[in-house]
């Protein structure tokens, strides 16, 4: 926030109070989400889920062994090419894939 109490511009006051909801993280995670289920697909998706995203690494979830070891040994290169075709924007690098605990 601005130390001084004069007129403060309309856009930085929001940008102040998305950050300090989370607002922004949020519709960056839904963004990801949807993203990631458009490139997936129905099968897929259903059976992963998106855990975030770290300097360019779309951290993805996998629900069983079997699907992760097709996903890292077969799939890996086409569903990143594919997510870098779709939203370059989002500049994301590489997929990293981890089996969900089961709790």
């Amino acid at each position: 926030m601005n130390p001084t109490f004069g007129p403060q511009h309309l856009s930085q006051t929001l940008s102040e109070l998305i950050a300090l909801r989370g607002l922004a993280r949020l519709r960056g995670s839904a963004q990801l989400d949807s993203v990631w289920k458009q490139v997936a697909g129905p099968v897929i998706a259903g059976q992963t889920q998106v855990l975030g995203m770290k300097r360019g690494v779309l951290n993805l979830g996998v629900s069983n062994s079997p699907l992760l070891g097709e996903l890292v040994s077969f799939h890996k290169e086409s569903l990143l090419r594919s997510l870098q075709r779709e939203r370059p924007e989002l500049n994301i690098g590489d997929l990293k894939f981890r089996l969900k605990s089961s709790s």
